[in-house]
């Protein structure tokens, strides 16, 4: 009799987390972007979407907020205040407003991690018209011409790691910073810019028609389909860049952590996809799901790295929140 007691207890504390999660979707779920249209981050976005949507009986939407470095999505799931609508994008928008922004226009304890969904390629690439033959031989150039290198990057966070990295070799190097990432491309081509730290989705067409040369890959292992070497092969482990997206909630939304759970695990589930496998890597994006503490530690790990390159520049987080 006390056994079976017992276990009625305890299938009456497992009762409410179980109808959390079942009961979660209730109506339509959001995934509000930081990226437009096109993006790899936002192609993911609308696979994942559409498995979702079976999975979850419920329609999942993709809404695009590019803009303000991300903030202009942040805000607009953070003022929600509803538990579904979630952020889906790049973690290195947010990870490097404490450096580029004079004030953060949100709190930065709203952003929950959920689940890790991909990882986004980047490559380090340069006008094929300057015949570099890697890496290291467009260091040196740059060293010998002081300030003949112009460079830019598609995010804060590379901004900071890839001029931290410059500073550690020796060599002056001028940033031209643009509004949208594929608006740098034509300028790579016609050598106005010779370095450009991006997504490889961005560059790949004129990679492919040969007018980028990439010199390597900033990850610690070399992507599939690409025959490109590390940086940390070249001797150059700093340039390092993993480029999470991943999908994040608003704390005031107060999602229950069974959802969360969920989300998580039907991500998971969806990623074993092989159609999902080829057409994230199609879109230049590797398949790296992840739980909500994975996520986290990957989180927790960019943070680290960004805060080595900024101390490298002399640069503190300068932002609070409002």
């Amino acid at each position: 009799m006390r056994t079976l007691v017992r276990f009625a207890a305890a299938v009456l504390l497992v009762m409410p987390f179980a109808a959390s999660a079942q009961s979660w979707p209730t109506k339509p779920v959001r995934f509000i972007l930081s990226l437009g249209p096109g993006s790899g981050a936002d192609l993911g976005a609308r696979l994942y979407a559409d498995r979702l949507t079976k999975l979850w009986g419920q329609p999942v939407v993709v809404e695009n907020r590019p803009g303000g470095d991300g903030v202009i999505a942040i805000n607009a799931v953070i003022q929600a205040k509803d538990d579904h609508t979630l952020l889906w994008g790049p973690t290195a928008n947010f990870v490097g407003h404490p450096y580029s922004l004079d004030k953060l226009p949100y709190d930065p304890k709203e952003l929950v991690p959920v689940a890790r969904v991909s990882g986004t390629v980047v490559t380090l690439g340069v006008p094929a018209s300057m015949h570099v033959a890697s890496l290291k031989d467009l260091l040196a150039t740059a060293k010998q011409k002081q300030g003949s290198l112009n460079w830019t990057t598609a995010v804060t966070m590379t901004d900071i790691i890839l001029e931290g990295f410059l500073k550690t070799q020796g060599i002056e190097a001028t940033q031209v910073r643009y509004k949208q990432p594929a608006e740098a491309v034509s300028d790579l081509i016609n050598e106005r810019i010779q370095l450009y730290s991006s997504a490889y989705a961005i560059v790949r067409a004129q990679v492919q028609s040969g007018k980028v040369k990439l010199l390597a890959v900033q990850a610690r292992n070399r992507v599939p389909g690409l025959d490109l070497p590390t940086v940390g092969e070249l001797g150059f482990p700093g340039l390092n860049f993993e480029g999470l997206v991943g999908v994040i909630a608003a704390r005031s939304s107060n999602l229950p952590d069974a959802a969360r759970d969920r989300i998580g695990a039907d991500i998971k589930t969806v990623s074993k996809d092989p159609f999902i496998a080829e057409r994230l890597a199609a879109t230049a994006q590797l398949n790296v799901p992840g739980n909500a503490a994975e996520f986290a530690a990957s989180i927790d790990e960019q943070v680290k790295q960004l805060a080595e390159s900024a101390k490298r520049l002399g640069l503190k987080p300068k932002a609070q929140p409002n």
